[in-house]
């Protein structure tokens, strides 16, 4: 057994802390924690080593929460977000907009203290330029948790089309077993069918989907209703078609009927082995052959280059953490409603107040503002022990 001793405030928590490195034995293990007990010693709750970092200011609440990320990362894309945030990557960025919003608040504020005098410390073209900067340094952070989410959470993916189009078979092809049923019967697939697959770092999750088409029978109906759903709350679809029996008017209007939210979409002509010559497909239009010739790398490849093509994320910072965005939202509608304020010409002291709102709201995510409600909440979903 080995004992080592982290004294503060160097240990991570910023105390003085005892770490035991003892042979791997549940039993032996169990005997430990029951002779510590026995002297005194506590259970940790969920949190809460990276609590007390939190609380003796070693980490701020964003690099806490990028722990418990870090942990549960499932891809390389996912880790290097996490690795991100706990080097204090969103904590400089909030620091800078932070500081910038102290600045505007400071001119107003300096205004109302010699309102009597009428002394104007800054004229409305610079703070409305003040304002406007900030605006869009929010709404560039806000823009990144779509990218970010997706990372975190995996890549929505919607594999949908007609009956018998080569969805199934897609499905297999990509996870390189047979996951769906692949049938010539059309109406096979009833239900959707999500796989998780990793490409080039990113985890995509591919949902399978029913065949779209009419139909009379109710099971069936629920399977294609289902599909829509998927399709409008997906992130991009993949639509298969047959291109021995499906035009490309219909292709077309396939893609304008269902496929709304403006939701990015590869289209994909299957069969093409069977084609006659005489018959062309679109260039933006991927051509395979997924029972003979399934082109699985160049089509994971144009999956991967679809998401990256239709994602607007800065690349040093990137919001991940559903709490921020919130947080972000909230203090994006404060600063509209100090825009508004400046072009209205309404009294300094309802500016300020706006702009305290928006320092209260970006203080939340880095703890700068907190309230044991909040931090409880936080830390519960932790592993005990972290």
């Amino acid at each position: 057994m080995i004992v080592t001793i982290f004294k503060n405030p160097h240990s991570f928590t910023g105390e003085n802390t005892v770490e035991i490195n003892c042979h791997g034995s549940t039993f032996i293990q169990q005997k430990i924690i029951e002779l510590l007990i026995n002297n005194g010693a506590k259970l940790a709750l969920p949190g809460e080593f990276s609590k007390r970092a939190f609380l003796n200011g070693k980490l701020d609440l964003s690099q806490t929460e990028a722990i418990a990320d870090l942990i549960s990362s499932k891809s390389s894309a996912a880790h290097e977000i996490a690795i991100k945030q706990l080097k204090g990557g969103i904590s400089s960025e909030l620091k800078t907009l932070r500081n910038k919003l102290i600045e505007f608040a400071s001119l107003i504020e300096l205004e109302l203290d010699f309102s009597e005098e009428d002394v104007e410390f800054a004229d409305r073209k610079h703070l409305n330029e003040l304002i406007q900067n900030l605006i869009a340094h929010v709404d560039q952070l806000k823009k990144s948790f779509q990218y970010g989410n997706a990372i975190k959470n995996g890549v929505s993916t919607v594999i949908a089309g007609r009956p018998n189009a080569g969805k199934s078979t897609l499905l297999n092809n990509i996870l390189n077993e047979n996951r769906a049923i692949v049938s010539s019967i059309a109406g096979t697939t009833r239900d959707t069918i999500e796989e998780i697959i990793t490409i080039n770092g990113i985890d995509f999750r591919l949902v399978d989907t029913a065949g779209i088409r009419n139909t009379e029978d109710e099971i069936e109906k629920i399977g294609v209703a289902k599909t829509l759903e998927k399709i409008n709350q997906s992130s991009l679809v993949i639509y298969i078609y047959d291109s021995l029996l499906t035009t490309h008017k219909e292709v077309n209007e396939d893609l304008s009927k269902y496929i709304v939210n403006k939701v990015p979409c590869l289209v994909i002509a299957n069969k093409i082995d069977l084609l006659k010559s005489s018959i062309e497909i679109p260039k933006d239009h991927l051509t395979a052959s997924l029972k003979n010739s399934p082109k699985t790398a160049e089509i994971k490849n144009s999956i991967f280059e679809l998401f990256e093509r239709n994602n607007v994320h800065n690349e040093s910072v990137i919001i991940s953490n559903m709490r921020h965005f919130e947080a972000l939202e909230l203090a994006y509608n404060e600063l509209i409603k100090v825009e508004k304020g400046l072009s209205e010409n309404i009294p300094g002291d309802l500016i300020a107040m706006d702009i305290r709102q928006v320092l209260y709201y970006i203080g939340t995510i880095t703890g700068d503002i907190s309230s044991d409600e909040l931090l409880g909440n936080i830390f519960a979903n932790f592993c005990i022990g972290k």
